[in-house]
């Protein structure tokens, strides 16, 4: 195996590749509790150290699954020699570079496979979000937010699909700012759709990065997008819905972050034409937003996040 792993780093994803009567260990459990060495002990040793109702459910699971550790160590080291073969490189919850606002939230992923960097910046940056059959004014508009972001130097997130999330990777680039593409599927599988080939070379190319949260062999499935998005609003301090009907994954991407206590700002053209987003706004679970200054003034500062983040692996040391 060429990509270089810690004992911890490979123990973890060990963990996560456990298996038994098909079922693997739910990996945000494993996330959340496998932070140290001595997390890690203990659960390598059959027990969860959480006190929840799913880390119940799990417990059996995992005893059970830890006869198969050395088919799980197997699966590790195949997985890893696609990500090095990608030239992909690897960080985990139990690294300090692990992104600061991904780490604040409950349902995070115990590892990200990615292309490019990941970098400090990071932290100040804002999803620009919205459907993959975007009206020519959609696409107008998150090129228009892109830009905006771009010049007050914000990281733009999205999630390389067509539509409103090309036109915001692509602005971005053009205006010469930094954009993370989300991936739905692994690092070192094919791009999807295929069509943004070009798009996410062009982003490397450009100093950004492309970020995994499967194993880089996973290829694109219908339950692959739903945690593409919880990745997407995690990553962030904010997520811009530009245009979104009531089935896009966009709208499951604003309900996500407001779950994730992240801000969630809705176009006023989207708020006019789609029940779901004016109901959200009613119920202040949203912001009904015009202009970027719009979005500059709640969506908050970075130092809050990475401050936050590090208190939060503290006091889940602590808890041990």
């Amino acid at each position: 195996m060429v990509i270089k792993m810690t004992r911890e780093q490979s123990d973890l994803l060990a963990l996560c590749a456990l298996r038994a009567d098909s079922k693997s260990i739910d990996w945000s459990l494993l996330a959340r509790t496998c932070q140290s060495r001595e997390a890690l002990d203990i659960v390598l040793g059959g027990d969860l150290p959480e006190d929840s109702t799913i880390a119940r459910r799990n417990q059996p699971l995992l005893r059970q699954a830890l006869t198969y550790l050395d088919d799980a160590r197997a699966r590790v080291e195949a997985e890893c020699n696609a990500a090095d073969r990608a030239d992909a490189r690897l960080v985990t919850v139990l690294d300090a570079e692990y992104p600061a606002n991904l780490r604040v939230i409950p349902n995070l992923p115990p590892f990200l496979f990615y292309l490019g960097s990941l970098e400090e910046r990071d932290a100040r940056s804002a999803a620009v979000v919205g459907t993959r059959n975007a009206s020519e004014e959609g696409l107008q508009r998150a090129a228009r937010m892109a830009r905006g972001l771009v010049e007050h130097e914000v990281v733009v997130f999205s999630g390389l699909a067509k539509g409103i999330d090309t036109a915001a990777h692509t602005s971005t680039v053009e205006a010469g700012g930094r954009t993370v593409a989300v991936m739905g599927t692994g690092i070192a599988s094919k791009i999807y759709p295929a069509q943004n080939r070009p798009l996410a070379a062009r982003i490397l190319d450009h100093g950004g990065a492309l970020l995994s949260q499967f194993w880089p062999t996973s290829s694109a499935a219908t339950w692959t997008f739903p945690r593409r998005n919880v990745v997407t609003s995690g990553s962030t301090m904010g997520s811009i819905v530009i245009e979104a009907s009531s089935t896009s994954g966009a709208k499951m991407q604003a309900r996500i972050a407001h779950e994730h206590g992240k801000r969630v700002f809705l176009l006023r053209s989207l708020a006019t034409k789609e029940p779901w987003a004016a109901k959200m706004i009613a119920e202040r679970r949203a912001v009904e937003v015009t202009e970027l200054t719009d979005v500059l003034e709640l969506m908050g500062e970075a130092t809050r996040v990475q401050q936050a983040g590090q208190q939060r692996l503290q006091l889940t040391l602590a808890g041990l």
